[in-house]
């Protein structure tokens, strides 16, 4: 008797916690989503999340169910249990869905008792953690966890939505680029164009060529301050040498760490311009022979790799190297700011052009990119580059990143090119954040505020429907002149990133500024949370 009256108080004691939430009456502003979701419906009822609460998910959804696990842990302070087992011994499943069209679509439905978040791939099943996430209140003070009612059906107008990152100006540890790749997930972008060579240093180890990280990943000293940094006279430096780079077995670790984020990296191996730190340490690469260092200051420099057979099987050596450690599609090759002065003067470079039967310097420019293409596709991969590559003719399958407003993107989509779209006025995030510069951050120049990122179209109004197809997204560039730690980093890329996501994730119908402003103010409470630095001032 005394065992069946415990089993019923117990019994009642589980009851009472499990409904104690099941008809609370939720508003508006319990939903502060960003990105904004398709549809989203207010239910009532509260899932309470306490000692009891499980995940569950098949063998497939591993991943994503130790994320949740260790997302939760991390938020709630205990240990939440993950088990790959059968859904009816959890009360958060993770489940494939076959009715969701979209492969990073997914369905988020939370009841009092049961919380389903289902996708038609891993990825979607992963988005709609990210937007669970959000619904978890981030106070510090609470004595009850919960999470309102809802039924969230979502996913993305854009297939490719990015961030940029260089680490030539200044160099970042693979901690940070994985915390960087963390806030990326968390805004449910998918890919991170990584920036790994440059004037002023070489990041990535090549093994057939050690010179490039020994010579060409060390700067004897770097420019201070804006200056005039072509003036010598002007010019002042630190006189402290600098550099670093990634192993390849550190690169494996990061992409493994982005893969399971669902986060695709595209490498960027710059050519044939902003090559100096490459030509240093093989001075046969270049057009001249001479010996030079790396870059020590800012800007555009002359140096450029010699189109010759010297310098196409250093490329192609080096691009079968990288294309081992990522396996991304595309392979961005730069292509951008390559003055032509040293191929004008260059006996070779001018024979290259009457043998080839080109017109000028800008179509040695595309043969040039057009041979790396060739052997690229021939490995299985695609080139994307700057919409520079668009001069003297454009490589048959190449993707263009149109940078200097959108005429290079608008071009390429008339030509049927893929196209992912990154204006300097709307998506450079090391440009100032308000007309108070004085009050900001050394930064590059310029101004993009929130709004104004907010206020993106990714796709022109020029195109016609069918040619606004090949508007594959767009991307925000974090250039790294004047961006020397990760806590600027972060500063730099918040709130604008949360802004950015929006833009590419959700109907351009449904995005309202004011509305996105206070749905803002709860993501901020997940900035704090996760001791992430940001422009708070981009908030007034």
């Amino acid at each position: 008797m005394k065992q069946l009256f415990l089993l019923l108080t117990l019994y009642m004691v589980f009851s009472s916690c499990s409904t104690k939430y099941a008809t609370f009456v939720n508003s508006k502003n319990d939903y502060p989503i960003i990105p904004k979701p398709i549809s989203l419906k207010i239910n009532k009822g509260k899932f309470l999340m306490d000692a009891n609460t499980k995940i569950i998910a098949n063998s497939e959804l591993k991943n994503e169910g130790e994320y949740l696990s260790d997302l939760l842990s991390t938020i709630t302070k205990n240990n939440m249990v993950f088990e790959n087992e059968g859904s009816e011994k959890g009360n958060i499943s993770l489940r494939f869905d076959a009715s969701i069209s979209n492969d990073e679509g997914y369905k988020l439905v939370v009841n009092y008792d049961r919380i389903i978040i289902s996708g038609r791939t891993a990825k979607g099943v992963f988005y709609g953690i990210q937007t669970f996430s959000q619904l978890i209140p981030r106070e510090k003070e609470l004595t009850e966890l919960t999470i309102p009612a809802t039924v969230i059906e979502d996913s993305p107008k854009y297939v490719y939505r990015g961030m940029h990152l260089d680490v030539a100006r200044h160099f970042f540890s693979t901690e940070f680029v994985k915390k960087y790749i963390d806030i990326l997930a968390m805004h449910k972008m998918n890919t991170f164009h990584w920036h790994l060579t440059e004037d002023q240093g070489w990041r990535i180890e090549i093994k057939k060529y050690p010179k490039l990280t020994s010579i060409g990943a060390f700067r004897k000293e770097t420019i201070v301050g804006h200056g005039n940094t072509w003036n010598k006279n002007e010019a002042k430096y630190d006189g402290q040498p600098y550099g670093g780079f990634y192993t390849q077995e550190e690169i494996k670790d990061v992409v493994a760490y982005a893969t399971k984020r669902h986060i695709t990296i595209i490498p960027e191996i710059e050519l044939p311009g902003h090559s100096l730190a490459a030509i240093a340490a093989y001075p046969e690469l270049g057009n001249t022979g001479e010996q030079y260092e790396v870059g020590t200051r800012w800007g555009v420099f002359p140096e450029i790799y010699a189109p010759s057979e010297i310098t196409f099987k250093f490329l192609e050596d080096v691009l079968t190297e990288v294309i081992s450690l990522f396996p991304s599609k595309l392979i961005h090759i730069g292509g951008d700011e390559a003055p032509k002065t040293q191929w004008e003067h260059s006996t070779f470079a001018q024979e290259v052009i009457k043998r080839e039967g080109l017109k000028d310097e800008h179509e040695l420019q595309s043969y040039f990119i057009k041979r790396i293409e060739k052997f690229l596709n021939s490995k299985g991969r695609n080139i994307i580059g700057w919409d520079e590559i668009l001069e003297g003719g454009l490589a048959p399958n190449a993707t263009v990143m149109s940078w200097r407003g959108e005429k290079g993107g608008i071009q390429a989509a008339k030509l049927k090119h893929n196209v992912v779209m990154t204006p300097t006025q709307f998506c450079y995030f090391d440009f100032y954040q308000t007309k108070d510069k004085e009050n900001e951050p050394l930064a590059i120049g310029g101004k993009t505020t929130v709004e104004d990122v907010y206020s993106y179209d990714p796709t022109p109004e020029e195109l016609t429907e069918e040619e606004g197809k090949y508007i594959l997204g767009a991307q925000a560039n974090v250039w790294t002149e004047y961006i020397k730690t990760p806590e600027l980093v972060e500063y730099m890329i918040l709130p604008r990133l949360t802004a950015l996501s929006e833009v590419v994730w959700s109907k351009k119908e449904d995005r309202d500024w004011n509305d996105f402003q206070n749905r803002l103010k709860h993501i901020i409470k997940m900035y704090d949370a996760n001791n992430l630095n940001y422009a708070q001032h981009s908030l007034d």
